[in-house]
């Protein structure tokens, strides 16, 4: 068989090349589960929507889009996306995956819902990135002067409305006060079983285990804060 002409190697490669391309946002374009890099109108939307800006402490490159299916408050399976760093993409599908198979439930999980421009005010939202600083417990207010690791892409805060976040016995969210008492447990509440199920498998903390009487029972992180 006679070599192939250099052009046509080249051509060749570059085919292979743009289909590489393709293959890594296939995942965001067609509903597809997998890890897919932000498409131009995913970033653009990203900046549009104030959840990136520049001096965040990540840039678009290094965020990645995980599309997975989950399974809704409706008995139903959906396909929701998470913007999270690149580094952690991988173990935060894993970890959807289990709450799937788990049937825990979900009210929303969406790219759209979360930056697209008419988001969905249902304040039950799952997501992950977005460029802000910590917050401080609701009996103080303000902003803590540290980044969240949510602005990292290392942070997912899971159905809020049934997982909310507590200081001195209160929360801002007044749909979410009947989930406070978290000995009634009801579907989409975290308990301690299903963080070790889960988030715990792939070295994450949850807010539900922190010390004092500070929790944040939706947020899960890399390193615990």
């Amino acid at each position: 068989m006679a070599p192939c002409p250099p052009m046509k190697v080249a051509a060749t490669l570059f085919a292979a090349a743009l289909m590489s391309v393709a293959a890594a946002t296939s995942a965001a374009s067609t509903g597809r589960a997998g890890i897919s890099r932000l498409t131009g109108e995913q970033a653009h939307e990203l900046h549009s929507s104030g959840e990136w800006h520049p001096g965040c402490p990540v840039s678009r490159r290094q965020l990645r889009i995980v599309t997975a299916r989950y399974y809704g408050f409706d008995h139903k399976t959906h396909i929701g996306q998470i913007v999270v760093n690149r580094h952690v993409a991988a173990s935060v599908l894993g970890v959807l995956r289990k709450l799937y198979r788990m049937r825990f439930p979900i009210r929303e999980m969406s790219f759209a819902a979360m930056y697209g421009p008419h988001p969905r005010p249902n304040g039950d939202l799952t997501a992950s990135f977005e460029c802000r600083q910590a917050a401080a417990s609701p009996c103080t207010g303000g902003r803590m002067p540290t980044w969240s690791m949510h602005a990292y892409g290392e942070a997912i805060d899971l159905d809020p409305r049934e997982n909310p976040y507590v200081g001195c016995g209160m929360t801002e969210d007044k749909t979410a006060r009947s989930y406070i008492k978290r000995s009634n447990v009801r579907p989409g509440m975290v308990t301690p079983a299903i963080y070790r199920r889960t988030f715990a498998t792939v070295g994450w903390g949850w807010g539900g285990l922190w010390a004092g009487s500070t929790k944040d029972y939706m947020h899960f992180s890399l390193n615990g804060h």
